[in-house]
């Protein structure tokens, strides 16, 4: 299956190569998920940069202690998603192959180390309106389907 690739290549430009892992955490069976919502107003899924010498799944448990103060027990992998951007706030235009997981569980166990970003619980259709990458709406739209299908499959 061809990885989706979302933005816009071009030709032109140099991209800097930065991995993500990225997972979605929900509540209340699955009606809510959480947002994180960057000092410029942008919403992201939880996760961000997997780190040299970290594996995926170690990157989310790393990242979800420092956005959300959570520990989560990693279930089904979604898949990976490519996304082009640049980044006004680092002047560098990047391409970032995602990885998107769903959260099984998970406890809170401090506050957020990360000071800086907002939290904010939203409906998943309302998170698909708000996010801004298009491969994490890829990750959300993806996830609802696979609910819809076990929910029918019952």
């Amino acid at each position: 299956m061809e990885t989706p690739s979302f933005g816009e290549k071009s030709e032109t430009l140099v991209y800097k190569k930065r991995l993500g892992a990225y997972i979605i955490v929900s509540r209340n069976n699955g009606a809510e998920i959480v947002l994180v919502q960057a000092p410029n107003g942008a919403y992201f899924l939880p996760g961000g940069e997997i780190e040299q010498g970290e594996t995926k799944e170690v990157a989310i448990h790393r990242e979800m202690i420092e956005e959300l103060g959570v520990e989560v027990v990693i279930g089904e992998y979604l898949g990976q998603a490519d996304e082009y951007f640049h980044s006004r706030h680092r002047k560098t235009d990047y391409y970032n192959p995602g990885y998107f997981f769903v959260a099984d569980s998970w406890k809170q166990i401090c506050e957020p180390l990360e000071k800086t970003n907002t939290l904010r619980w939203v409906s998943v259709d309302e998170s698909i309106d708000l996010l801004k990458r298009g491969s994490h709406k890829w990750a959300v739209k993806k996830w609802k389907a696979n609910q819809k299908n076990a929910i029918n499959s019952l």
